[in-house]
């Protein structure tokens, strides 16, 4: 953009804000990751502005370096974050998971990614499958968990590598998957056939389906699951009986994200 193009700007503006941004966006799934260099040639900016805003991005915990080359972490995903709250992601999914609930007659959740945990925004649930009560606001690991791999799978290569590198798998139960090559294998399937089962990792006799939430581009902002007792829904119960209904749930909130979106861009 030409200083003829640029829109006009108040004495308010940041500068220094909208280059840290201008940086941020410079990664990409072309380019995961990339030298300082490569940086300050994408964003226009000197070696030197570059280093500083890339630095101070590090200290932040959102970008990571091994010395010479630069990429995101997944800790960028907590911007996201804001906006999917502020896009009234609990509001409008909250209806829907109602409606999912009571079809399947099952517990049914919608999660994000905060950290190297899911974050539960929506719930609503049937009977009490855990010991441990699940509301609004548990959080737990997202390795061993269906939303917290169909979070991961949306991962670009570079931050799920930088994910694997970083996460300790803990055996939750004796089922709970702890290596990383083998997670990142039931990643990387979930990727290609978009839904995850996770069977009685995160606790003894529950099993669970996700499948992702994504927005008008097309990327991976939240997960919405059902869970079931293991002695009751088998592997191919889950899949046949519940999958069908999880997949429309999801395309119904999606649908409504982006009436949203649109309303609000249209103001």
């Amino acid at each position: 953009m030409t200083t003829e193009d640029a829109p006009e700007r108040g004495a308010h503006f940041v500068q220094s804000l909208e280059r840290g941004l201008t940086v941020i966006r410079a990664f990409s799934a072309e380019r995961p990751s990339m030298t300082l260099s490569e940086v300050a040639r994408a964003t226009d900016l000197t070696r030197a502005a570059a280093r500083r805003f890339l630095l101070t991005l590090v200290d932040l915990g959102y970008v990571r370096t091994d010395g010479r080359m630069f990429c995101l972490t997944p800790r960028v995903l907590e911007l996201g974050y804001a906006y999917v709250a502020s896009a009234g992601l609990p509001d409008v999914a909250q209806p829907h998971l109602e409606d999912l609930s009571r079809l399947v007659r099952e517990s049914a959740s919608v999660s994000v990614m905060e950290g190297d945990d899911v974050l539960y925004v929506a719930r609503v649930a049937t009977t009490r499958i855990m010991a441990v009560a699940i509301t609004v606001g548990t959080r737990f690991p997202a390795a061993a968990t269906s939303m917290g791999r169909v979070l991961l799978a949306g991962f670009d290569e570079a931050a799920l590598t930088g994910y694997l590198d970083r996460v300790e798998l803990q055996p939750l139960t004796r089922f709970t998957i702890t290596d990383t090559a083998r997670l990142r294998s039931e990643i990387l399937k979930v990727r290609e056939q978009g839904y995850a089962i996770v069977d009685q990792e995160l606790e003894e006799g529950l099993r669970s389906l996700a499948a992702p939430i994504r927005d008008t581009d097309g990327k991976v902002i939240a997960a919405a699951n059902v869970s079931a007792h293991a002695n009751r829904s088998s592997i191919d119960d889950v899949r046949r009986d519940l999958l069908p209904a999880l997949l429309e749930t999801t395309t119904r909130i999606e649908a409504d994200l982006a009436a949203v979106a649109h309303r609000d861009a249209a103001r």
